[in-house]
């Protein structure tokens, strides 16, 4: 007799907006989501005040019993064993879980990963896919081991990357792919009528992780790799670069750009900004970058043009 699968207990575990349309879905498709784990809420604002994570928003609108441990105790594990979950289900939760964890499901643990696996194991898949100038990217769906992202495959949807697609955009996007894949794949996995397969792990490769640094721009690197980097980093850390001002360095985010690739046939310096028919380029190692909108440090983000209007030296100084 097939079981009913919305009778499944299900245990949901994610923080992101990336996760919590996965949890949305699970939901309003009636399946039975026992509790969910997610990160500790974070202190915002000027009254520090505690806000809770997308997923744990969900979970406190729908009534859905919250953990936020900050580790996986005994006495956590123990609740969790309490709770008697037959699956686990993980999307960009930000902890890795312990093998006493991973055995707890009869049904395993489905971890819900941004990216074509075994390519991009690791935190950040989204963003090292535009980083590195992907044309293709997808979701994978994988039964879960003791491995960073090493699990069997157990199903997987491809989708291609728009030249100008940003992170926010693209996540956004595979978000969604995310939930029909997991709602399409859900009823044959719990009555297990397909088997996960192993990767490929010749083919492996790992997340860069991103820190606050690299948003550094090297104007002497190719435009378009530089543009890649902008996309990816597009929500954090941002790209910027320093301009001398008043004979002291300051930090410039770029807020908005574009990508000329060919280069000028006028001979310019590498981080020279100059005029470029009506628009604001920056000389790179391969091509121009286009300024659209920037924000100097400690002032307001604003048009290129509204820029120079009140920095009128900006025209034909080097960035570094």
């Amino acid at each position: 007799m097939t079981k009913n699968i919305k009778e499944t207990s299900i245990v949901f575990m994610g923080t992101s907006p990336f996760a919590a349309v996965s949890l949305r879905s699970l939901i309003a498709g009636g399946y039975n989501v026992k509790a969910v784990y997610t990160q500790p809420g974070k202190k915002v604002g000027r009254d520090q005040e505690i806000s809770k994570s997308p997923v744990g928003l969900i979970a406190e609108e729908k009534k859905i019993p919250t953990f936020e441990p900050s580790k996986f105790t005994d006495e956590t594990i123990a609740e969790l064993e309490g709770i008697d979950p037959e699956l686990i289900i993980v999307a960009a939760y930000g902890k890795i879980l312990p093998k006493s964890v991973l055995d707890i499901p009869k049904l395993g643990c489905i971890n819900i990963h941004g990216s074509l696996l075994p390519k991009f194991r690791g935190p950040s898949p989204i963003q090292n896919a535009l980083l590195d100038g992907e044309k293709e990217t997808g979701i994978t769906l994988i039964r879960m081991n003791e491995g960073v992202d090493t699990g069997d495959i157990i199903s997987e949807e491809k989708t291609t990357i728009g030249s100008d697609e940003t992170f926010p955009e693209l996540s956004e996007r595979l978000a969604k792919i995310a939930e029909k894949l997991l709602l399409s794949t859900l009823p044959s996995w719990i009555n297990k009528e397909i088997e996960a397969v192993p990767q490929d792990n010749s083919k492996a490769t790992l997340c860069q992780l991103i820190e606050r640094e690299d948003g550094k721009i090297i104007w002497s690197d190719d435009a378009e790799d530089l543009y890649n980097r902008y996309r990816a980093f597009f929500s954090w850390p941002g790209v910027y670069a320093f301009w001398e001002k008043d004979e002291k360095p300051v930090r410039l985010k770029l807020r908005k750009i574009n990508l000329l690739k060919n280069s000028p046939q006028t001979l310019r310096h590498i981080g020279e900004v100059f005029e470029i028919g009506d628009e604001i380029g920056v000389m790179t190692g391969k091509g121009v970058i286009i300024l659209e909108e920037v924000q100097l440090e400690g002032k307001n983000s604003v048009g290129i043009r509204e820029f120079m209007n009140g920095y009128s030296s900006f025209l034909g100084s080097v960035l570094k």
